[in-house]
């Protein structure tokens, strides 16, 4: 590729158009190096599998975008270290994404479905196959830039992945909407249809489902922003000056990357929401009270 990626002034066939810092591409491998061990972890301690596949992976793959980095601070004209950490960097957050998907529905679950236009249920299976479908799309994207030879099939392959990315966008907004709404009706005791849950008052908003929520929110909000920057970033091509410029990537992508996967070490959903068996039984109450008509939806 760096026939076709840009070459910057000063003769340095870089193909970032500087150099990474090796101290930070030091700093972010250690960084998620620590994450990824401590999800595996508390995934095993609390027993939430579901964390491996989700939150773990992105660990992982971050481990692979930064070390491809951390490669590239030593050699920058390499092809391999520079599409190795391009794709890396753009697939890996998706799957920590899917947490908070799984999370929202959760807490419907926790606070009462009556409040929600779609079941918790529901909430998992759209967003998570919204993830699903944005993992592919930038998968593909990147297979197709790292196998290109010309410029024609890279940009192609960096046009698939910005669409991946901009449908990822698309079903965070939509998410976060969903939550905003599911929560209004929540703290107004607005039942969705006018119908609140027989016999039983609005279930109660704990403290530790107040930092479950918070961190939520934090998450979403900190990969919202990078999100957006690798929309910008795409966009502009790869000789544009906002991929070209090294501290927008630092702090727009890999430092919100951190701040959300380091979030949910903190908050951890094992210890603010129970672990996987007391969600299974208490999703088997709420099934149990709405077959029994003691709850309505």
């Amino acid at each position: 590729m760096s026939n076709i990626t840009s070459i910057p002034s000063g003769g340095d066939d870089s193909q970032y158009g500087y150099t990474p810092s090796h101290s930070i591409g030091i700093l972010f491998v250690v960084l998620f190096g620590l994450s990824t061990i401590l999800h595996a972890g508390q995934a095993t301690y609390y027993r939430m599998w579901w964390l491996f596949p989700t939150a773990c992976l992105c660990g992982v793959g971050e481990l692979l975008g930064w070390s491809g980095r951390l490669w590239s601070s030593s050699y920058p004209s390499l092809d391999d270290p520079y599409m190795m950490q391009i794709t890396a960097t753009i697939i890996s957050p998706t799957p920590l994404i899917a947490v908070n998907f799984v999370l929202l529905s959760r807490i419907v679950q926790r606070l009462g479905v009556c409040y929600s236009r779609v079941s918790a249920r529901w909430y998992t299976i759209i967003f998570l196959s919204c993830d699903i479908v944005a993992l592919v799309i930038q998968g593909a994207g990147g297979g197709l830039a790292a196998t290109a030879d010309d410029r024609a099939g890279t940009q192609m392959g960096a046009n698939i992945m910005l669409a991946g990315i901009a449908f990822q966008f698309a079903a965070i907004v939509m998410y976060t909407l969903c939550a905003l709404e599911f929560l209004r009706r929540y703290t107004r005791d607005l039942p969705v249809g006018g119908t609140a849950p027989l016999g039983a008052g609005k279930p109660p908003l704990t403290l530790r489902l107040r930092l479950m929520i918070s961190a939520l929110a934090f998450s979403t909000l900190v990969l919202f922003i990078r999100s957006v920057y690798r929309i910008v970033e795409l966009s502009g091509g790869w000789n544009g000056p906002v991929i070209q410029t090294e501290v927008y990537f630092n702090v727009l992508d890999g430092g919100m990357v951190v701040l959300a996967i380091f979030t949910m070490n903190f908050a951890h959903p094992g210890l603010l929401l129970g672990t996987d068996v007391a969600d299974g039984v208490a999703e088997k109450q709420v099934e149990s009270m709405a077959s029994t008509g003691t709850l309505t939806a």
